[in-house]
């Protein structure tokens, strides 16, 4: 799967998960999830459980890093670097 596939699942997951007023194509990628889609700690949980379903991977305790959670980009590296 390359970059821009993980990219568009993303976006459709999170805006379908977190029942978002925008379209997948309005989220802008380098966005912070948290200050421009609200994303808080409950919404965290939401997406943790869509990565694993819809990428068929696990979350470890140690993958808890704001870092990783902060926008689609850094969300898209994430998961890359787990398949």
């Amino acid at each position: 799967m390359d970059s821009k596939e993980v990219e568009r699942k993303l976006k459709e997951m999170i805006v379908e998960r977190l029942f978002l007023s925008v379209t997948p194509d309005e989220m802008q990628t380098d966005a912070s999830l948290i200050d421009e889609y609200g994303v808080d700690s409950v919404s965290l949980l939401e997406l943790v459980v869509g990565l694993e379903e819809a990428f068929g991977i696990m979350i470890e305790d140690s993958d808890f890093d704001v870092r990783n959670f902060s926008s689609v980009a850094n969300l898209r590296d994430f998961v890359k670097a787990r398949l």
